[in-house]
């Protein structure tokens, strides 16, 4: 009978331990384990929370500050249940907050992890971030000067720009997938692991990542738009290639602002045998090419009324450089919307 009633514990998502009046574990349910990401079914409980304390469990100088031996002492003091929101150490760098609640239960004392759950989705949350932070491009990168902004709307974003250097030229990609939150930070991480950073055609690298896509299944719902250019500066011109991005390619030039536009499919099961094509545009020294996706475009105000491609436009007018591009965008869409219900992502170079 033990046996199932473990079984069960170990079967449901709220995080349970049971100690002796000791302070020993007498049983740290799965729930607890993964939540303090340690093997201890019993034991002590430094190990059962994963203390970094070197003296035996109960018997360091901070043993007498611990907030989990403190709760079971006032449970088992006074015999009534005991309340408490708590932060630990874990780990070298990491702290854990939660909230738990201990309850005598004969010759034990209960603890039960209300927010375990919770906790470890925002703390699995967290370490997506960082592995999205980690696919932005570097601060500097290549021959060409550039600058960008990605702000997700929500903890993960399914726009995903890309600056690297291929056949000693820089390549520029930015991409937008259908949806938000975690299902676009997961088809975001599909195209950037799809990507070919090796294909010096824009046209050549979409249809191969059209290819890839393709074999996953998905339905119309899913696709990608995508913008990608290839700056070559021996022949002082732009090869480009945009899959069904609903903002152009914007070029500010002496005689103002080009809209590079491309009819052309997203990368999606809409139309499976589709063949893209590079196209070209000349610059010249002193331009600056703008790659955008339509949250910074269609992103809206209070009133309703949208930031809109003219905005954009007019901010790349008055700007003497990418870096100053993307800073005075930030600043006016912040004005304009305060929050948004789209990423919002802008690659710009200085060519």
């Amino acid at each position: 009978m033990a046996n199932l009633y473990k079984d069960v514990l170990n079967f449901i998502p709220t995080a349970a331990i049971v100690v002796d009046k000791n302070f020993r574990v007498v049983f740290a349910n799965r729930a607890f384990r993964e939540f303090f990401r340690t093997d201890c079914e019993r034991g002590t409980l430094k190990r059962a929370i994963g203390c970094g304390e070197l003296s035996p469990c109960g018997k360091g100088e901070k043993c007498a500050f611990c907030s989990m031996r403190a709760l079971f002492y006032e449970t088992l003091t006074s015999g009534k249940p005991a309340f408490r929101k708590l932060a630990l150490r874990h780990g070298e760098n990491a702290s854990l907050a939660f909230r738990i609640k201990a309850a005598p239960m004969g010759e034990y004392l209960l603890g039960i992890v209300d927010n375990a759950y919770e906790t470890e989705i925002a703390r699995e949350m967290s370490s997506a971030q960082d592995i999205q932070q980690r696919l932005l491009p570097p601060a500097k990168s290549g021959n060409v000067p550039y600058a960008f902004m990605y702000i997700p709307c929500r903890e993960i974003g399914g726009d995903l720009p890309d600056v690297y250097e291929a056949g000693g030229e820089t390549m520029g990609f930015l991409a937008d997938v259908s949806g938000k939150g975690i299902s676009a930070g997961m088809l975001s991480a599909f195209v950037k692991a799809g990507w070919d950073r090796s294909e010096i055609s824009p046209a050549r690298a979409i249809g191969g990542l059209n290819l890839k896509f393709q074999e996953l299944g998905l339905d119309e719902r899913s696709y990608v738009t995508a913008a990608a250019v290839r700056i070559e500066r021996k022949n002082s011109r732009i090869r480009y290639c945009v899959a069904g991005h609903n903002a152009p390619l914007l070029l500010k030039n002496r005689r103002g602002i080009d809209e590079i536009e491309m009819s052309a499919p997203p990368v999606s099961n809409w139309v499976p045998d589709f063949k893209y094509e590079d196209k070209f545009i000349p610059y010249e020294k002193g331009d600056i090419l703008v790659l955008l996706t339509d949250g910074v475009t269609e992103s809206r105000n209070a009133r309703g009324e949208q930031f809109s491609l003219e905005r954009a436009e007019a901010i790349l007018e008055n700007s003497p450089s990418a870096e100053a591009f993307i800073s005075r965008l930030k600043l006016a869409l912040k004005n304009f919307c305060g929050t948004f219900a789209d990423d919002l992502t802008a690659v710009a170079f200085d060519l």
